[in-house]
């Protein structure tokens, strides 16, 4: 007699875009053949294909939730934008907190995670803001979408749209991240790149989460916009027998120094704060790299960019041409909100993302 059963065929065939990280598309045919009975060996072999076709479903996609809750990335812009118009910060905070999210742990909204010994608590993340406009959007959604929208991916779309609304690239990015059970301060430093960063240490922190050169000097563009503390670029400086500050970073401009100097004077109090970017602080265009040929860069590991012959030509042909700089942040952005992601069963829908669920 004749059955139908079902094949399985691995389509494996990857356009040049494609991250290759990701397991195989499975594409589910039928074909009629003659019934026979199949040895044990083929009956787990078919299982296990089965299994590989779940877990391939189990991954990010650009559609994620076009039926469950259709306007989930428009009440989120929304609400960044409103944000932003009465806080210009927002946008900056929201870029970073993203940053320091992925870096450890996966874009899984660990940093969102309140209480003893959680990320937060690292003096590293002591200064990390934006945590009420996710705050405010996921209230939002939980009343449109209840238990639907994870926190991962709303912190992922909320910093899309940081750069967005200052003037940046406008790209889309897939959904399906869940949010994770576990949050350690234990685990940021060793994750997270320092200002004070040799090349070499920011290429070995950049590699582990599979993201390239120019994925360095690319997602390095971030500091366009935001701002800083003192404390992340005393470094460069040394206070003299007079109790004043001197310039020891042969790499900065002078000038640009001793603007730097009078906003942030020795014992200068904690809160005060630097623009990242002292041209165009409110915008995110290619004046980070330009800043950068005029030796303004704020950080010693924007600095060491310019002076790496590595990383040197990459950071020229950004200053040079905005456009190349916005194709470049579209691609590793993408890159940088996929990193360890959890999907699947893995993870939860957090319905608070301050914490986890009971």
């Amino acid at each position: 007699m004749m059955v139908t059963p079902l094949f399985l065929s691995l389509n494996t065939s990857r356009s040049s875009t494609q991250d290759n990280s990701k397991p195989p598309k499975i594409v589910m045919e039928t074909k009629p053949i003659l019934f026979s009975p199949l040895p044990l060996f083929c009956y787990f072999l078919i299982l296990a294909l089965f299994s590989l076709a779940a877990a391939a479903s189990a991954s990010l996609s650009f559609n994620f939730y076009a039926a469950s809750c259709p306007f989930v990335e428009l009440m989120v812009a929304n609400t960044v934008r409103s944000a932003s118009s009465s806080d210009p910060t927002i946008p900056g905070k929201l870029l970073r907190l993203v940053f320091h999210d992925c870096f450890v742990e996966g874009c899984d909204a660990s940093v969102l995670l309140k209480g003893n010994g959680t990320e937060q608590s690292d003096l590293a993340n002591k200064s990390l803001g934006g945590f009420a406009v996710i705050d405010s959007a996921k209230r939002l959604l939980e009343l449109i979408c209840p238990g639907t929208v994870s926190c991962a991916d709303i912190l992922a779309f909320a910093a899309r749209d940081a750069v967005a609304i200052t003037g940046g690239p406008m790209i889309q990015i897939p959904a399906g991240r869940r949010d994770g059970r576990a949050s350690a301060a234990a685990n940021v430093r060793p994750n997270i790149v320092d200002t004070s960063f040799t090349m070499d240490e920011m290429i070995k922190i950049f590699s582990s989460k599979g993201l390239s050169l120019d994925d360095l000097v690319t997602l390095s563009g971030a500091h366009t916009i935001g701002a800083a503390h003192c404390s992340a670029f005393s470094g460069r400086f040394q206070e003299d027998s007079h109790g004043k500050l001197k310039l020891i970073d042969p790499s900065l401009d002078t000038s640009y120094a001793n603007e730097l100097m009078r906003m942030c004077p020795a014992g200068a109090s904690a809160s005060i704060t630097v623009n990242n970017d002292p041209e165009t602080s409110s915008a995110f265009d290619n004046q980070y790299y330009r800043n950068l040929l005029a030796r303004k860069g704020l950080f010693q590991s924007d600095s060491i960019l310019l002076d790496d012959e590595r990383t040197r030509k990459q950071v020229e042909g950004f200053a040079n041409d905005e456009g190349r700089f916005f194709e470049s942040w579209s691609r590793s952005f993408l890159k940088l909100t996929s990193i360890g992601v959890k999907t699947g069963e893995e993870g939860e829908i957090r319905r608070s993302c301050s914490e986890i669920n009971g």
